[in-house]
């Protein structure tokens, strides 16, 4: 069964736009009610963001259905300890519906992040690996844990997560040496390739190298727009907006789709293997996102029929 979710924006242009942090929590609650599976926070501190983890913690108290996500979070940038009892908290205020997807940064965009949060930018991976198996040694009560780069001769103790081994964690990363990493050390992996033969490729190779189950998502900006013209004018808006770059540049590098319902719907199908979507609107005016969830939902309810 595949699976599809919102990924509700969180950061400063929506903000400066006139949405409220309340109202980022009432998408998500309409989210659920509009039938879909999941909603999913981004994390930066380059875009003077509301925390992620608060927000979902206000998604876990007013939503009982959907997985609650991070798409994706940056640990590097947390201590690892307190994160582990925050995200543990999460997943059990929301009854085990939290999923974390993790990334250790992006070149070229990430590194004013990690200067603002004191942490080398160098051996970033290994950093990432060692936060994740961390995190899973808490959960699971372990009294002490040395990794390549973390080391700590006692742990604390948390509360037993509401499943074995605490929330699952998928890697957001789309490098060879991510993929051999997925497989071995992670339960998803959530890419955003322009070109669905490279997600097919990628997942090709993760299969060949896993050692665990593994989830494949994606995740996918939309914009539900009948009149091409206006979708592709909405969409150099939004990449110009959020990146500061056009969206020829912006499409290169992510998948981004404008068009009908049905053909976003048929875009989204040549992404075969992916078990669960997650779906950003490409607006950061609070009319046109508002607009466009009902939209979007037409779009999943094609993609299930």
């Amino acid at each position: 069964m595949t699976n599809y979710g919102l990924v509700v924006p969180t950061y400063q242009p929506i903000l400066d736009a006139g949405r409220t942090a309340p109202e980022l929590v009432d998408a998500a609650v309409a989210a659920e009610e509009f039938g879909l599976d999941s909603v999913w926070v981004g994390d930066t501190l380059a875009r003077a963001p509301l925390d992620a983890l608060t927000m979902l913690s206000a998604f876990a108290a007013r939503t009982s259905r959907v997985m609650l996500g991070t798409s994706a979070l940056l640990p590097a940038l947390r201590n690892p300890l307190l994160t582990a009892n925050q995200l543990l908290s999460i997943d059990l205020l929301s009854g085990g519906r939290l999923t974390v997807a993790v990334g250790a940064g992006f070149a070229g965009r990430s590194e004013p992040e990690f200067a603002f949060a004191g942490v080398s930018w160098e051996r970033r991976r290994a950093r990432l690996d060692d936060i994740v198996a961390l995190w899973r040694a808490v959960w699971s009560g372990a009294t002490s844990f040395h990794g390549s780069v973390l080391h700590h001769d006692s742990l604390p103790s948390f509360p037993a997560p509401a499943r074995p081994g605490g929330p699952p964690v998928w890697l957001a990363a789309y490098t060879p040496g991510a993929l051999e990493r997925v497989g071995r050390l992670y339960d998803g992996w959530l890419p955003y390739p322009p070109d669905p033969a490279d997600y097919g490729s990628g997942l090709a190779r993760i299969r060949s190298l896993a050692t665990r189950p593994v989830t494949p998502a994606l995740f996918a900006t939309v914009l539900v727009e009948d009149d091409p013209a206006r979708g592709q004018a909405l969409l150099e808006e939004y990449s110009e907006r959020n990146y500061g770059r056009p969206a020829s540049f912006v499409q290169r590098i992510q998948m981004q789709v404008t068009g009908s319902a049905a053909e976003v719907a048929a875009r989204l199908r040549e992404y075969e293997g992916v078990e669960h979507f997650l779906l950003r609107i490409a607006s950061t005016e609070p009319k046109v996102f508002d607009e466009q969830l009902p939209r979007l939902a037409e779009v999943v309810h094609l993609l299930r029929s």
